[in-house]
């Protein structure tokens, strides 16, 4: 069906605050339409999205073309092909396997102390001055903390690292950056790219055991992997890795702090704790779209799809489809049966959902006992401009001041190791981030 509105609309500011209201008259209208603004296919609907993630026929690879790309955002289109994410079989799992080691249920349970240790020290610090903004001060060094820890970068390297990111994110999320954007997107990936060369390469500081740097040092030297694709993963995880996890903390915090009552009830039964970050993962994901390309002419949905046509998939739609979610603008703990795709799904689920789930756990629990009366301040919470990326720029909070002898310090979730089901995801994949045309997100 052929529809005169258009996804792009989710850019407007006034959209942003509503985006869930818009798809769902996306959805009502039809669950599969063509875009013609986009010259794409939109899929909203559980069922079709669900359906085509993992649709073989689909493809994930991003540039067939290089030189149809901009001369600008080439250089990053290149790195980006090399990427696991924009990979279909056989290529994808041999790509995923080079790093899928240090995303295991084991190593992510080893990281949950490194984790409480890093959300304390921001907790600690915030306590007395009884304000903070969450993005800045908790959602994004945070992640950026966890993923260098993986990585084993020095901290005097990381403010860098962070820098780099930024504008490589911006290209990723937004389909209108100008030559500039692209061009600063596309020389920060280029210095991302020497700065983890010169690291794994390095031969006077050893790499630390059992962090990534380690697996990925010696699978370059005992198989001559090609240390290009190495370093286009390594970046992948390394903007991916706090980039999206920035984004849920930040948009959990703010539907806990809309919805008091299921504050309260997290508060009062930590044991709901894994239930409510799958539900707040559905209730506000991330990342919103996921990209395909049709490799032949196919029927999805009842509409014939010709090949080398892209189909966006809106997986923040679906996981508020009442065909799947009853009452799917209330945030419900206990809600019974259906899967989010806030994760993707199929052969690209993330890669790191076990360390999100973990990361997101332990920050909403330590903002909720460890900072008593926390609220909104009254400004308008801020959303960054991005089709792909569901994420705030700023969320300003306060609570009561507390004295470092008032502070009890971190609390421990219920369970001994990640919390329960935290690392029970599906088999890894990657983070669903990926370029639709002219740099706009999917995954």
């Amino acid at each position: 069906m052929r529809t005169s509105s258009s996804l792009l609309r989710a850019f407007r500011p006034q959209v942003q605050e509503r985006l869930y209201d818009f798809y769902e008259e996306l959805r009502s209208a039809d669950d599969l339409f063509w875009d013609r603004h986009l010259d794409a296919w939109v899929a909203t609907g559980h069922a079709v999205v669900s359906s085509a993630a993992g649709d073989p026929r689909l493809s994930s690879v991003r540039y067939p073309d290089i030189t149809a790309v901009s001369e600008e955002l080439r250089p990053l289109a290149r790195v980006l092909s090399r990427q696991m994410l924009y990979s279909d079989a056989p290529d994808h799992p041999r790509l995923r396997a080079l790093i899928s080691r240090a995303f295991t249920p084991r190593a992510v349970a080893a990281l949950r102390a490194r984790i409480v240790e890093a959300v304390d020290r921001i907790i600690t610090h915030a306590a007395p001055t009884g304000r903070m903004d969450i993005v800045a001060d908790l959602a994004r060094p945070l992640p950026l903390t966890i993923i260098c820890d993986l990585l084993d970068v020095p901290q005097q390297d990381r403010p860098a690292l962070a820098a780099w990111s930024e504008p490589i994110a911006e290209a990723i999320g937004n389909s209108r950056l100008d030559a500039d954007g692209n061009r600063a997107a596309s020389q920060s990936m280029a210095d991302m790219l020497a700065y983890l060369r010169e690291l794994l390469t390095r031969h006077d500081t050893p790499p630390t055991p059992h962090t990534l740097r380690a697996l990925v040092t010696a699978q370059a030297q005992d198989t001559g992997q090609d240390l290009d694709e190495l370093l286009a993963n390594c970046a992948l995880l390394l903007i991916a890795g706090h980039e999206t996890t920035t984004h849920f903390i930040g948009n959990a915090t703010l539907a806990l702090l809309r919805h008091p009552h299921a504050a309260d009830q997290l508060r009062h039964r930590p044991d709901l704790m894994p239930a409510a970050v799958e539900e707040l993962l559905r209730y506000d994901a991330p990342v919103q779209l996921m990209l395909r390309r049709a490799r032949q002419d196919l029927d999805l949905a009842g509409r014939t799809i010709a090949e080398g046509q892209t189909v966006l998939l809106v997986c923040g739609a679906a996981n508020r489809d009442p065909a799947v979610f009853p009452d799917p603008h209330v945030l419900d703990f206990e809600r019974p049966g259906g899967r989010h795709m806030s994760f993707g799904h199929g052969p690209h689920f993330c890669l790191g959902a076990a360390l999100a789930r973990l990361e997101g756990a332990i920050t909403l629990e330590a903002l909720l006992t460890r900072l008593p009366g926390l609220r909104l301040d009254g400004t308008a919470p801020q959303w960054q401009r991005s089709l792909n990326f569901r994420g705030l720029t700023r969320l300003d909070v306060a609570f009561t001041p507390l004295s470092d002898e008032h502070d009890t310090g971190p609390q421990n979730l219920p369970t001994d190791g990640p919390p329960q089901n935290l690392s029970s995801a599906a088999p890894a994949g990657e983070c669903p981030a990926r370029t639709a045309p002219d740099g706009l997100a999917g995954a």
